[in-house]
């Protein structure tokens, strides 16, 4: 049965109604679980309306350049500061492209009902090719502990936060961390890095180490997992809500039933699920 009273009648009505089905699965070159397949940006309009930037990262004695896109709100008012979504990408849209990572989410916040709705700067960064977010085993029932320091990726991420927080309009009260599937476990490692930071969380098909709960157990956060799941297990996911209950926090959490990997059409596609992410405040 649905921890929020709708578990298997949204993940119907939302996929039925919006005629989405799953993408294919691929096995990922490392050897892990299967993984969504990037679906391809081919709409110019999309595409023009994120610019196209770099952050430097040093790597041992390099500096790498990681590339990323931004999307800013249709229109800056001066004086006023806007919300800012972080979103990390799943396996299937790592690359060097700049561009597979805007599928999902990033394309969908950037259609006119959404960008009038909820005007925003959406920053989304790409994880290198056979590289992480989080460097752990996307296909084990159990969590490991969280490393001592993040990948190489995911400071690159924080460090294109940085940057556009110091160059535009953005609210630091309403700043939102959301991911899918690798970028799901991606979410739930930098929450327990930096919980400071973000005003809620959105992870989707992921998992974290149950050990850093207690870090961001008073910040809201909303989980989604489809429990069909054979990519990412939904024990990940009922493990960290069930950590972060005991640690007197208040998560939500939607399990989908019948629902295997792709939960985040139903999650991203729900209005009231990305009008619940804007009206949380740090």
């Amino acid at each position: 049965m649905p921890r929020d009273g709708f578990r298997g009648l949204v993940a119907t009505l939302c996929l039925a109604g919006l005629g989405v089905a799953a993408p294919p699965a691929a096995p990922t070159k490392d050897g892990g679980s299967p993984v969504p397949e990037g679906r391809p940006v081919d709409d110019a309009a999309d595409v023009s309306l994120f610019e196209e930037r770099s952050v430097g990262v040093r790597q041992g004695a390099d500096t790498v350049e990681f590339r990323y896109r931004l999307l800013r709100p249709p229109k800056l008012v001066p004086g006023m500061r806007y919300p800012l979504i972080l979103f990390l990408h799943g396996a299937g849209e790592r690359g060097d492209d700049n561009l597979k990572q805007l599928a999902y989410l990033p394309r969908w916040m950037a259609e006119p009902g959404m960008r009038k709705r909820h005007p925003c700067f959406v920053l989304a960064p790409q994880c290198r090719m056979d590289e992480r977010w989080a460097d752990v085993s996307w296909a084990d029932e159990t969590s490991t502990p969280q490393a001592a320091e993040p990948t190489t990726d995911l400071r690159a991420a924080v460090a294109a936060l940085d940057a556009v927080m110091r160059g535009e309009q953005v609210d630091p009260d309403r700043v939102y961390l959301t991911g899918l599937s690798m970028g799901g476990f991606g979410t739930w490692d930098l929450a327990g890095r930096m919980p400071e930071r973000f005003a809620a969380f959105l992870p989707i098909c992921g998992g974290g180490d149950e050990r850093t709960a207690a870090k961001f157990a008073a910040r809201p956060l909303w989980c989604f997992h489809g429990d069909q799941d054979t990519a990412v297990p939904v024990q990940r996911s009922r493990s960290m809500i069930a950590a972060l209950e005991a640690a007197g926090g208040r998560p939500k959490y939607s399990e989908l039933e019948g629902v295997g990997h792709n939960s985040w059409t139903t999650a991203y596609r729900d209005p009231a699920v990305i009008d619940w992410l804007f009206a949380q405040r740090r």
